[in-house]
Protein backbone atom coordinates (compact mmCIF):
# COMPACT_ATOMS: atom_id res chain seq x y z
CA UNK A 1 0.00 0.00 0.00
CA UNK A 2 1.05 3.64 -0.98
CA UNK A 3 1.51 5.79 1.60
CA UNK A 4 -0.23 8.56 2.36
CA UNK A 5 1.08 11.78 1.61
CA UNK A 6 -0.64 14.89 1.82
CA UNK A 7 -0.60 18.14 -0.10
CA UNK A 8 -2.61 21.47 0.03
CA UNK A 9 -3.81 23.32 -2.87
CA UNK A 10 -5.12 26.83 -1.82
CA UNK A 11 -6.84 28.86 -4.57
CA UNK A 12 -8.20 32.01 -5.27
CA UNK A 13 -9.81 33.86 -8.21
CA UNK A 14 -6.94 35.58 -9.89
CA UNK A 15 -5.24 39.03 -11.24
CA UNK A 16 -4.14 40.81 -14.03
CA UNK A 17 -0.17 40.24 -14.35
CA UNK A 18 0.81 44.31 -14.46
CA UNK A 19 -1.65 47.03 -14.02
CA UNK A 20 -1.93 47.52 -17.85
CA UNK A 21 -4.53 47.66 -20.89
CA UNK A 22 -3.16 44.48 -22.49
CA UNK A 23 -2.52 42.42 -19.15
CA UNK A 24 -6.49 42.99 -18.00
CA UNK A 25 -7.92 42.22 -21.37
CA UNK A 26 -6.14 38.86 -21.60
CA UNK A 27 -7.23 38.62 -17.86
CA UNK A 28 -10.76 39.69 -18.34
CA UNK A 29 -11.19 37.72 -21.53
CA UNK A 30 -10.54 34.28 -19.65
CA UNK A 31 -12.70 35.12 -16.51
CA UNK A 32 -15.43 36.66 -18.62
CA UNK A 33 -15.67 33.88 -21.26
CA UNK A 34 -15.90 31.20 -18.35
CA UNK A 35 -19.68 30.03 -18.64
CA UNK A 36 -20.14 29.30 -14.84
CA UNK A 37 -19.43 33.21 -14.51
CA UNK A 38 -20.87 34.48 -17.93
CA UNK A 39 -24.26 31.61 -18.67
CA UNK A 40 -25.34 33.32 -21.93
CA UNK A 41 -24.74 31.31 -25.47
CA UNK A 42 -21.61 32.27 -26.60
CA UNK A 43 -22.70 33.12 -29.76
CA UNK A 44 -24.34 36.44 -27.92
CA UNK A 45 -22.23 37.21 -25.23
CA UNK A 46 -18.60 36.67 -27.27
CA UNK A 47 -19.43 39.12 -30.13
CA UNK A 48 -20.49 41.78 -26.89
CA UNK A 49 -17.34 40.83 -24.79
CA UNK A 50 -14.98 41.18 -27.47
CA UNK A 51 -16.42 44.11 -29.50
CA UNK A 52 -17.78 46.44 -26.92
CA UNK A 53 -16.66 45.60 -23.45
CA UNK A 54 -12.92 44.62 -23.56
CA UNK A 55 -12.02 47.72 -25.77
CA UNK A 56 -13.68 49.83 -23.66
CA UNK A 57 -13.45 48.54 -19.89
CA UNK A 58 -9.65 47.46 -20.42
CA UNK A 59 -8.13 50.82 -20.16
CA UNK A 60 -10.55 51.82 -17.71
CA UNK A 61 -9.93 48.99 -15.26
CA UNK A 62 -6.40 48.90 -15.67
CA UNK A 63 -5.91 52.44 -14.13
CA UNK A 64 -8.09 51.06 -11.33
CA UNK A 65 -5.74 48.42 -10.71
CA UNK A 66 -2.60 50.79 -11.10
CA UNK A 67 -4.08 53.05 -8.19
CA UNK A 68 -4.36 49.73 -5.56
CA UNK A 69 -0.79 47.74 -7.07
CA UNK A 70 1.50 47.14 -4.45
CA UNK A 71 5.52 47.33 -5.11
CA UNK A 72 5.25 43.52 -4.57
CA UNK A 73 2.31 43.55 -7.11
CA UNK A 74 -1.08 42.83 -7.11
CA UNK A 75 -2.77 42.89 -3.76
CA UNK A 76 -4.43 39.82 -4.19
CA UNK A 77 -1.71 37.70 -5.43
CA UNK A 78 0.29 38.99 -3.06
CA UNK A 79 -1.52 38.67 0.10
CA UNK A 80 -2.65 35.47 -1.29
CA UNK A 81 1.51 34.37 -1.31
CA UNK A 82 1.84 35.62 1.70
CA UNK A 83 -1.02 33.06 3.36
CA UNK A 84 0.85 30.42 1.62
CA UNK A 85 4.29 31.14 3.42
CA UNK A 86 2.82 31.99 6.46
CA UNK A 87 1.06 28.62 6.49
CA UNK A 88 3.84 26.37 5.38
CA UNK A 89 4.86 27.04 9.21
CA UNK A 90 2.16 25.35 10.54
CA UNK A 91 2.05 22.26 8.08
CA UNK A 92 6.10 21.63 7.63
CA UNK A 93 6.05 18.20 5.89
CA UNK A 94 3.56 18.71 3.94
CA UNK A 95 3.50 20.44 0.70
CA UNK A 96 1.28 24.03 -0.16
CA UNK A 97 0.49 25.52 -3.16
CA UNK A 98 -1.46 28.39 -4.51
CA UNK A 99 -3.28 28.39 -7.92
CA UNK A 100 -5.64 30.70 -9.02
CA UNK A 101 -8.85 29.99 -11.40
CA UNK A 102 -7.71 32.65 -14.08
CA UNK A 103 -4.23 34.29 -14.39
CA UNK A 104 -1.35 32.91 -12.91
CA UNK A 105 0.11 30.56 -10.82
CA UNK A 106 -2.47 28.54 -12.85
CA UNK A 107 -4.63 26.04 -10.65
CA UNK A 108 -3.03 23.32 -13.16
CA UNK A 109 0.55 24.65 -12.56
CA UNK A 110 0.25 24.35 -8.85
CA UNK A 111 -1.34 20.55 -9.38
CA UNK A 112 1.67 19.55 -11.33
CA UNK A 113 3.90 21.09 -8.50
CA UNK A 114 2.18 18.52 -5.79
CA UNK A 115 2.13 15.59 -8.44
CA UNK A 116 5.57 16.27 -8.60
CA UNK A 117 6.02 16.03 -4.67
CA UNK A 118 4.02 12.57 -5.06
CA UNK A 119 0.89 14.30 -3.02
CA UNK A 120 -1.58 11.43 -3.09
CA UNK A 121 -4.26 13.09 -0.82
CA UNK A 122 -5.04 16.76 -2.27
CA UNK A 123 -6.86 19.22 0.30
CA UNK A 124 -8.25 21.88 -1.82
CA UNK A 125 -9.54 25.11 -0.08
CA UNK A 126 -11.21 27.45 -2.63
CA UNK A 127 -10.21 31.43 -0.77
CA UNK A 128 -14.30 31.68 -0.72
CA UNK A 129 -16.31 31.54 2.50
CA UNK A 130 -19.35 31.12 0.92
CA UNK A 131 -19.88 28.94 -1.99
CA UNK A 132 -21.51 30.27 -5.45
CA UNK A 133 -21.86 28.28 -8.34
CA UNK A 134 -19.55 31.48 -9.99
CA UNK A 135 -16.72 30.69 -7.88
CA UNK A 136 -16.35 27.31 -5.88
CA UNK A 137 -17.52 25.51 -8.71
CA UNK A 138 -15.28 27.14 -11.52
CA UNK A 139 -12.38 25.98 -9.06
CA UNK A 140 -14.18 22.57 -9.21
CA UNK A 141 -14.21 22.20 -12.69
CA UNK A 142 -10.67 23.67 -13.47
CA UNK A 143 -9.29 20.99 -11.39
CA UNK A 144 -10.87 17.93 -12.91
CA UNK A 145 -9.61 19.63 -16.66
CA UNK A 146 -6.09 19.66 -14.89
CA UNK A 147 -6.24 15.93 -13.84
CA UNK A 148 -6.76 14.78 -17.14
CA UNK A 149 -3.58 14.26 -18.36
CA UNK A 150 -2.32 12.75 -14.90
CA UNK A 151 -2.36 8.61 -14.57
CA UNK A 152 -3.15 8.56 -11.31
CA UNK A 153 -4.66 11.70 -9.31
CA UNK A 154 -4.93 11.43 -6.15
CA UNK A 155 -7.91 11.48 -3.48
CA UNK A 156 -9.37 15.23 -3.45
CA UNK A 157 -11.15 16.45 -0.24
CA UNK A 158 -12.76 19.96 -1.51
CA UNK A 159 -13.76 22.14 0.88
CA UNK A 160 -16.75 23.95 -0.25
CA UNK A 161 -17.31 26.46 1.84
CA UNK A 162 -16.39 27.68 5.31
CA UNK A 163 -18.92 30.42 5.35
CA UNK A 164 -20.04 28.98 8.86
CA UNK A 165 -16.95 27.15 10.43
CA UNK A 166 -16.68 29.00 13.97
CA UNK A 167 -12.71 29.97 13.69
CA UNK A 168 -14.16 32.16 10.34
CA UNK A 169 -16.74 34.04 11.86
CA UNK A 170 -14.21 34.82 15.45
CA UNK A 171 -11.73 36.25 13.06
CA UNK A 172 -14.04 38.11 11.37
CA UNK A 173 -15.61 39.32 15.01
CA UNK A 174 -11.72 39.91 16.31
CA UNK A 175 -11.27 42.36 13.37
CA UNK A 176 -14.59 44.31 13.43
CA UNK A 177 -14.35 44.50 17.69
CA UNK A 178 -10.72 45.47 16.43
CA UNK A 179 -12.13 48.27 14.70
CA UNK A 180 -14.05 49.58 16.46
CA UNK A 181 -11.50 49.77 19.60
CA UNK A 182 -9.59 52.33 17.53
CA UNK A 183 -12.31 54.18 15.55
CA UNK A 184 -14.91 54.20 18.05
CA UNK A 185 -18.66 51.85 17.05
CA UNK A 186 -20.08 53.44 13.78
CA UNK A 187 -24.03 54.39 13.77
CA UNK A 188 -23.87 51.07 11.22
CA UNK A 189 -21.58 48.17 10.50
CA UNK A 190 -21.86 47.47 7.13
CA UNK A 191 -21.32 43.61 5.73
CA UNK A 192 -20.61 43.48 1.68
CA UNK A 193 -20.83 40.91 0.03
CA UNK A 194 -19.89 40.50 -3.66
CA UNK A 195 -23.08 40.15 -5.32
CA UNK A 196 -24.07 37.87 -8.32
CA UNK A 197 -27.07 37.80 -10.19
CA UNK A 198 -30.29 36.98 -9.09
CA UNK A 199 -31.85 34.32 -11.22
CA UNK A 200 -28.74 31.86 -10.69
CA UNK A 201 -29.82 31.92 -6.91
CA UNK A 202 -33.52 31.82 -8.32
CA UNK A 203 -32.06 28.60 -10.17
CA UNK A 204 -29.98 26.92 -7.09
CA UNK A 205 -27.19 28.65 -6.19
CA UNK A 206 -26.66 28.61 -2.55
CA UNK A 207 -24.73 32.06 -2.54
CA UNK A 208 -27.19 33.88 -0.66
CA UNK A 209 -28.32 31.54 1.64
CA UNK A 210 -24.84 31.15 2.74
CA UNK A 211 -23.97 35.31 3.06
CA UNK A 212 -27.12 35.49 5.29
CA UNK A 213 -25.54 32.30 7.60
CA UNK A 214 -22.46 34.36 7.62
CA UNK A 215 -24.28 37.41 8.53
CA UNK A 216 -26.71 36.13 11.41
CA UNK A 217 -23.86 34.19 13.03
CA UNK A 218 -21.35 37.08 13.18
CA UNK A 219 -24.59 39.04 14.27
CA UNK A 220 -24.90 36.97 17.18
CA UNK A 221 -21.03 37.15 18.04
CA UNK A 222 -20.18 40.95 18.13
CA UNK A 223 -21.19 42.47 21.10
CA UNK A 224 -23.07 45.29 18.49
CA UNK A 225 -26.45 45.66 18.19
CA UNK A 226 -27.69 43.83 15.85
CA UNK A 227 -30.54 46.48 14.26
CA UNK A 228 -27.67 48.31 13.47
CA UNK A 229 -26.14 45.56 10.99
CA UNK A 230 -26.71 46.00 7.22
CA UNK A 231 -25.72 43.49 4.55
CA UNK A 232 -25.53 44.42 1.28
CA UNK A 233 -23.73 42.95 -2.21
CA UNK A 234 -21.55 45.21 -4.44
CA UNK A 235 -19.90 45.10 -8.09
CA UNK A 236 -23.33 44.19 -9.91
CA UNK A 237 -22.16 44.00 -14.03
CA UNK A 238 -24.79 44.60 -16.81
CA UNK A 239 -28.68 45.48 -16.77
CA UNK A 240 -30.67 42.54 -15.18
CA UNK A 241 -30.73 42.16 -11.22
CA UNK A 242 -28.36 40.99 -9.09
CA UNK A 243 -28.98 40.04 -5.72
CA UNK A 244 -29.97 43.26 -3.21
CA UNK A 245 -29.86 45.41 -1.77
CA UNK A 246 -26.79 47.09 -3.78
CA UNK A 247 -23.96 48.33 -1.33
CA UNK A 248 -23.50 51.78 -3.71
CA UNK A 249 -27.57 52.34 -3.48
CA UNK A 250 -27.37 52.30 0.20
CA UNK A 251 -24.64 54.45 0.88
CA UNK A 252 -26.29 57.04 -0.83
CA UNK A 253 -29.23 56.46 1.13
CA UNK A 254 -28.02 55.90 4.61
CA UNK A 255 -26.86 59.99 5.38
CA UNK A 256 -30.74 60.60 4.28
CA UNK A 257 -31.75 58.52 7.29
CA UNK A 258 -29.56 60.52 10.22
CA UNK A 259 -26.47 57.55 9.46
CA UNK A 260 -23.32 59.90 9.94
CA UNK A 261 -20.85 57.20 10.44
CA UNK A 262 -20.76 53.80 9.22
CA UNK A 263 -17.69 51.42 8.82
CA UNK A 264 -17.44 48.12 6.22
CA UNK A 265 -16.03 45.17 6.16
CA UNK A 266 -16.28 42.62 3.10
CA UNK A 267 -16.37 39.11 4.56
CA UNK A 268 -16.78 37.53 1.01
CA UNK A 269 -13.31 38.02 0.39
CA UNK A 270 -10.22 36.51 1.98
CA UNK A 271 -7.65 39.24 0.91
CA UNK A 272 -8.05 42.50 -0.41
CA UNK A 273 -8.16 43.48 -4.02
CA UNK A 274 -9.61 46.19 -6.51
CA UNK A 275 -13.42 45.07 -5.43
CA UNK A 276 -12.24 46.08 -1.78
CA UNK A 277 -9.67 48.62 -1.51
CA UNK A 278 -10.83 50.75 -4.96
CA UNK A 279 -15.02 49.69 -5.11
CA UNK A 280 -15.28 49.75 -1.64
CA UNK A 281 -12.55 51.93 -0.13
CA UNK A 282 -12.37 54.81 -2.45
CA UNK A 283 -15.85 55.03 -4.91
CA UNK A 284 -18.30 54.08 -2.07
CA UNK A 285 -16.69 56.24 0.68
CA UNK A 286 -17.32 59.08 -1.86
CA UNK A 287 -20.76 58.27 -2.32
CA UNK A 288 -21.20 58.17 1.24
CA UNK A 289 -19.85 61.54 1.91
CA UNK A 290 -20.86 62.76 -1.07
CA UNK A 291 -24.64 62.59 -0.30
CA UNK A 292 -23.93 64.03 3.68
CA UNK A 293 -22.26 61.27 5.50
CA UNK A 294 -19.50 62.37 8.33
CA UNK A 295 -17.09 59.31 8.63
CA UNK A 296 -16.43 56.43 6.73
CA UNK A 297 -14.04 53.27 7.54
CA UNK A 298 -13.39 50.45 5.17
CA UNK A 299 -11.85 47.51 7.55
CA UNK A 300 -9.28 45.18 5.82
CA UNK A 301 -9.97 41.87 5.01
CA UNK A 302 -8.22 39.19 6.90
CA UNK A 303 -5.60 39.13 4.84
CA UNK A 304 -2.66 37.57 5.62
CA UNK A 305 -2.63 38.71 9.48
CA UNK A 306 -2.15 36.77 12.26
CA UNK A 307 -5.93 35.74 12.95
CA UNK A 308 -6.08 34.83 9.01
CA UNK A 309 -3.50 32.50 9.17
CA UNK A 310 -4.59 30.74 12.54
CA UNK A 311 -8.16 30.47 10.87
CA UNK A 312 -6.97 29.16 7.79
CA UNK A 313 -5.04 26.83 9.37
CA UNK A 314 -7.96 25.43 12.02
CA UNK A 315 -10.09 24.54 8.90
CA UNK A 316 -7.46 23.03 7.58
CA UNK A 317 -6.63 21.20 10.52
CA UNK A 318 -10.68 19.44 10.61
CA UNK A 319 -9.19 17.23 7.74
CA UNK A 320 -5.28 16.85 8.05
Amino acid sequence: MLEKKYGILLVNLGTPDAPTASAVKRYLAEFLTDPRVIDLSPLIWKPILYGAILPIRASKVAKLYDSIWMDEGSPLLVYSQRQKEKLSAFFPNTPIELGMTYGSPSIKSAIDNLIAQNVTELVVLPLYPQYSCTTTAAVYEAITRAFKPIRTIPSVQFIRSYATHPAYIQALAESIEASFAEHGEPDRLILSFHGIPQRYCDSGDIYDKECEQTTELLKQTLKFPSERVLMTYQSRFGREPWLSPYTDQTMKKLPSEGVKSVQVVCPGFSVDCLETLEEISEQNKEFFLHNGGEQYRYIPALNDSDISINMIRLILKDIL
